[in-house]
């Protein structure tokens, strides 16, 4: 979504990091809602454990065709340190620094969950560790109120985290809630004891699915130096049935810490009224429990006595009867099932919109129920504002809610004119191709000093920027110069006219007439081929002197 620069707070001397809204996503009224409401919700928060926000606004700047763009920005905390997913780049790290950092990112989303704040993108390119160790969570870009009730996965727009560290209900599209990010701090825990992410995949649809209906392996099969407890742990709070994992961060921390010191965590039934609240509680786990307590309830005087031992001849065999029929109508009706029918209402499949544009096929996605997001890419054969390939591909059965990234064309590249003066005609016709442009014809012009057939320019003119295929003209030397009339001139004149044109001029003199001036020039006006020779005869001769008079 944004750039990050450090910058420098000069009213109070401090280095900042200013998170700038890239100029592509600014006009996007959805993008430019999710930055101002990361700005709002991260402000809200106080913690050594979370990015501090500063100050927030917006940028008015020109784009490179001059028009003006407000780009929205958040000022906020710098962190000198590393990203979490670059350490585990460098390979696994001991179980004890890794349940440090995990218990660090938990005391974080205890005090956001507090807040009534889900994060929704837990991963470790959100997570930073500074020089002493600290750890600090960022980009509460996608989070969520724990009351908001809709806010499911496609909430976000374009905007959904990373598919390898999606809860099991962000992937179903469900309605998430704070366990969301206890099981992604589960993935990034699982990570930083093996250097990789319980599930791999080449799509991310393949990655989600493997959330959903895949059970992860232990993370001592991965590196020996695991011990149980911590194994336990990990799996606890990747539980595919978010009342089946940890319910609260603090309940979380609290048995990582156990497992870190040798101790086998201890599981607790009793949950505090703060956690029931926020979460809600397993209708079904309530139900058995309170039939369990009161079948345990009722004394011995209480309890019914039965007078058979087993329930009349007539019952058992309508039981029976009942049973066949139900067993027979629900095979006839599996028979007959169609096996698109069957998950027609969980997913659907990806529409082929390549050649619509976009405003088309985004209306066709979302009457899927499919989440478009825009991108833009060259195209040398589609034209402009069409849409040239999606992800997932056409055909893909995807969840409903599903993003799908739709790339539109922005024409074909734009390229520089090469530069082709003083190549001959035909190399400069070749490097004009080799560029993506197109050859359109040559113009012939005099030139006293470039050789015939030498090109001595481009329209439009070289270092240009226009779009491939565009059509170049050249402009090449024929190998001619004009040659213009001087009889009538003096040398000096006739020399300062001729000399420009790189012939070579000898000057012969003639004494049978006067005047000093140029009296014939042996190439007469018009073109004549460069470096010509030209004879010019001038006047040289004396005046007769007038004959003395008689005295």
């Amino acid at each position: 979504m944004a750039d990050v620069h450090v910058g420098t707070d000069t009213r109070l001397g401090r280095k900042v990091a200013v998170k700038l809204l890239r100029p592509s996503l600014a006009n996007d009224p959805r993008f430019r809602l999710l930055f101002r409401e990361e700005a709002q919700k991260a402000a809200r928060m106080a913690h050594p454990t979370i990015v501090r926000v500063f100050d927030a606004g917006e940028e008015t700047v020109r784009d490179a065709h001059g028009f003006e763009t407000q780009l929205p920005f958040i000022v906020m905390e710098y962190v000198d340190g590393r990203m979490l997913k670059d350490i585990i780049a460098d390979g696994p790290l001991e179980p004890s620094e890794a349940a440090r950092i995990a218990g660090q990112v938990l005391t974080a989303l205890e005090y956001s969950h507090r807040a009534l704040l889900v994060h929704r993108d837990i991963k470790p390119g959100n997570i930073m560790v500074t020089q002493s160790g600290q750890v600090k969570v960022m980009d509460f870009g996608i989070a969520r109120a724990v009351s908001d009730n809709s806010a499911t996965v496609a909430d976000t727009s374009a905007v959904l985290g990373t598919a390898q560290y999606f809860s099991p209900e962000q992937a179903r599209g469900e309605t998430v809630d704070a366990r969301t990010d206890l099981y992604s701090t589960g993935v990034v825990l699982f990570e930083l004891l093996t250097g990789k992410p319980p599930f791999h995949g080449e799509r991310p649809a393949a990655v989600a699915y493997q959330h959903i209906s895949e059970t992860p392996v232990k993370p001592s099969s991965l590196n020996p130096k695991v011990s149980p407890a911590l194994d336990a742990v990990v799996l606890h709070s990747l539980a595919k049935d978010k009342f089946e994992r940890f319910q609260s961060a603090a309940e979380f921390r609290a048995d990582l810490e156990a497992a870190a010191a040798g101790e086998l965590p201890v599981r607790k039934v009793a949950k505090d009224d703060f956690n029931a609240t926020l979460f809600g509680v397993n209708p079904n786990a309530r139900a058995g429990s309170e039939a369990t307590m009161r079948q345990l309830s009722n004394s011995a005087d209480d309890r019914v006595v039965r007078t058979q031992s087993r329930p009349p001849v007539a019952w058992i065999w309508a039981g029976i009867t009942i049973m066949a029929v139900i067993l027979i109508g629900v095979t006839v009706w599996v028979l007959n099932l169609k096996p698109t029918d069957i998950g027609s209402a969980l997913s659907v499949n990806v529409p082929d919109i390549v050649g619509m544009t976009y405003e088309s096929g985004a209306q066709e996605l979302m009457d899927l129920n499919l989440v478009p997001t825009r991108l833009a890419e060259a195209s040398d054969t589609a034209p402009e504002g069409t849409i040239t390939r999606v992800d997932p591909e056409a055909g893909t059965n995807v969840a409903k809610s599903y993003p799908v990234r739709v790339w539109v064309s922005t024409g074909r590249s734009v390229v520089s004119v090469p530069a082709v003066t003083n190549m001959t005609e035909e190399d400069a016709i070749k490097a004009l191709k080799d560029a993506g442009l197109e050859y359109g014809q040559s113009n012939s012009a005099h030139s006293p000093t470039v050789a015939a057939g030498v090109v001595m320019g481009t329209s439009p003119d070289s270092g240009a920027s226009v779009r491939q295929g565009t059509i170049i003209d050249l402009l090449v030397s024929d190998g001619l110069v004009t040659v213009p009339k001087v009889t009538g001139l003096t040398v000096s004149e006739a020399n300062s006219k001729l000399a420009p044109l790189g012939l070579n001029i000898s000057i012969v003199p003639d004494d049978s007439c006067i005047g000093n001036k140029v009296a014939s020039q042996s190439l007469s006006p018009g073109d004549h081929p460069q470096k010509s020779s030209i004879t010019l005869r001038y006047c040289s001769g004396s005046p007769e002197e007038p004959p003395a008079e008689e005295e």
